[in-house]
């Protein structure tokens, strides 16, 4: 999944929704963390929103944690040359 990282000249900060963040495999990262402190981070389809929120459930099976893995190395693959290049 390819996310543009087209930055406008002096800025640092730049939005992507809820959608592109979850499919980017980092929404799924991010709640197995937050999992361990019994809260998550979820997303609203109908209105791309992100929400923190708090759970009764601690992490996730394994075909979702497949799927995760996927989709962040997937992720990772798109875009590590601008996030490489980021870092200069």
């Amino acid at each position: 999944m390819k996310i543009e990282r087209d930055f406008k000249e002096n800025t640092f900060v730049k939005e992507i929704t809820g959608k592109e963040f979850r499919e980017s495999g980092a929404l799924w990262f991010v709640n197995s963390i937050l999992h361990l402190f019994g809260m998550a981070i979820t997303w609203d389809s109908d209105t791309d929103e992100l929400k923190a929120s708090i759970v009764k459930f601690r992490g996730f099976g394994m075909e979702y944690n497949d799927l995760g893995y996927k989709n962040l190395s997937n992720y990772l693959k798109d875009n590590i040359f601008e996030i490489e290049k980021e870092c200069d």
